[in-house]
């Protein structure tokens, strides 16, 4: 036990400050270099902390299962920020599934590389990164290990020519594994996580170990929206609950974390998603864009705790 203790204390003993280029403070971590990191590792966390204390918020759109809508979310979330007037930057980590590229119309959209920096694509001023914009067709499969995706998703936070953000919002895979973890241990300091669920108990029951999963690594949890809650007429707009509803606010409850809000299945979302036109843009006066703008209310309410 003393070794590891005294291996510990090693860690945290450090060179002579040196202050990194985002800011002038000797007391950043990244000003100094420790004595059990090479050069290499100390320029690239100082280059993850020189990107990271430009960004004002990180927000993390989580599920532990998958199919839950978690994408149309981080999408209309970071797009209700956009029109706003935030900068916004929208990352797709889902390595397996990319699908930000294509709810945005933006297949065929090439990452170029300058300076040594990736440079995202920008959509009406909002920044994109995803791992859709690397592969050579739709159809092509990613069939990498775990620390093969861990260094993407490093890549894609620290490499990215973000620039100033007021948000950055992270679509994550579903679960609680190797992608999630690599996401919010790189983002240090992350405001915290949009958990996203549907009404049945089957996909709460799995959700709940999202809200477990931010417990144990400290990353607070902003709330959970229930999507696909009721289905609404395109004829009448009345809301039918094909589903049982009310299961996400419960679960919110019992896990004692907020509740943002409920989301209808809704024609026009998926009209908007396979047209490349985010739901909040198309559909802006609609019922369910609405209610989706009472969702944004507790994450815009972040910058007024600055």
């Amino acid at each position: 036990m003393g070794a590891v203790q005294n291996e510990a204390a090693a860690n945290e003993q450090t060179s002579a400050p040196s202050p990194c280029d985002s800011c002038s403070s000797n007391s950043c971590s990244a000003s100094n270099k420790k004595l059990t990191e090479s050069q290499q590792e100390f320029e690239e966390r100082r280059r993850l902390a020189s990107r990271l204390c430009k960004i004002k918020h990180k927000i993390v759109v989580l599920s532990g299962k998958g199919g839950v809508g978690k994408s149309t979310v981080a999408v209309n979330l970071a797009m209700g920020l956009s029109l706003a007037g935030k900068k916004v930057g929208l990352l797709d980590v889902d390595i397996h599934g990319p699908s930000i590229p294509t709810m945005l119309g933006l297949e065929g959209s090439q990452v170029m590389e300058g300076d040594g920096e990736l440079i995202p694509v920008e959509l009406d001023g909002m920044k994109v990164i995803s791992l859709g914009f690397l592969l050579n067709g739709q159809d092509d499969a990613v069939i990498w290990r775990g620390p093969m995706k861990a260094n993407v998703i490093v890549q894609f936070i620290r490499d990215v020519a973000w620039g100033d953000l007021d948000y950055l919002i992270v679509d994550s895979p579903p679960g609680t594994g190797d992608e999630p973890l690599t996401v919010c241990q790189t983002l240090e300091g992350a405001d915290g996580a949009v958990i996203v669920t549907t009404p049945q108990k089957v996909a709460a029951v799995d959700v709940r170990k999202s809200i477990s999963f931010c417990r144990q690594i400290n990353l607070p949890v902003l709330g959970v929206i229930e999507n696909m809650s009721g289905f609404v007429c395109p004829k009448c707009g009345e809301i039918t609950n094909v589903f049982k509803s009310g299961g996400g606010k419960m679960m919110a409850d019992d896990m004692g974390v907020p509740f943002l809000g409920s989301v209808p299945i809704d024609p026009q979302i998926a009209e908007a998603g396979d047209s490349g036109i985010a739901f909040l843009e198309q559909y802006a006066d609609s019922a369910t864009a609405k209610l989706f703008q009472t969702i944004l209310v507790p994450v815009m309410n972040l910058e007024e705790k600055e």
